[in-house]
């Protein structure tokens, strides 16, 4: 699409596929969110967008990505990749900022389908959003934060090499609930062989960056 690059850029790994998503893609991503995406009993999001039944929260998941889609600025933008894995779509993988040109800083959040949990997909959709962050986008720092108890995020976190930053205290669906904050810097991200950024060059602008 011409006027909105965006929907060509990927980045691929050697597992996986990391695609701005098409109307087609949100809703097969819809169906993993109805699917479920964590155990019952547990929230590991601010926002408890899952706390809800299958078909509202397959709605809710493609409207969050509309909204993504139109509030998207050079000075507070998201990218929200649908992830692929052998054909299927599992997950969403985010990556978002606000005065990046000024900060380079971004953020990084996701979500996976349940029944795909535990194969080593996080670890590696998260090192494709790193290195679209360092490598394509000339970023200089990541952050990103998880619940104490989500013990999966947090490993995939610390596997990543990023360093500790202080803690948050929120309400969480009324009670108190701790997060922990990450950071990794350019200088100690380690690039993985057999990553690669697809279409970038004509996205650039968006971002306010040159090509």
């Amino acid at each position: 699409m011409r006027n909105w690059p965006l929907f060509e850029l990927s980045v691929t790994t050697p597992r996986l596929e990391l695609r701005y998503p098409s109307l087609e893609d949100l809703d097969a991503l819809g169906d993993r969110a109805a699917e479920g995406v964590h155990e019952q009993g547990f929230m590991p999001f601010l926002f408890p967008w899952t706390d809800t039944d299958p078909a509202e929260r397959a709605r809710r998941t493609v409207q969050y990505h509309f909204r993504s889609w139109g509030e998207f600025t050079a000075a507070d933008w998201s990218v929200e990749f649908v992830v692929v894995h052998e054909g299927e779509i599992v997950g969403v993988q985010g990556i978002m900022a606000k005065d990046f040109l000024v900060t380079r800083e971004v953020k990084t959040g996701s979500w996976l389908g349940r029944r795909f949990h535990g194969q080593g997909i996080g670890t590696e959709m998260r090192r494709a959003v790193l290195h679209f962050a360092f490598e394509g986008l000339d970023a200089h720092q990541a952050v990103t934060e998880a619940f104490e108890d989500n013990h999966a995020s947090l490993a995939v976190t610390r596997k990543l090499g990023y360093r500790e930053d202080g803690i948050t205290t929120h309400d969480r669906q009324g009670e108190p609930a701790i997060t922990q904050r990450f950071r990794l810097a350019r200088q100690d991200w380690a690039e993985s062989p057999g990553f690669e950024i697809h279409n970038l060059d004509t996205c650039l602008p968006l971002f306010g960056l040159k090509g």
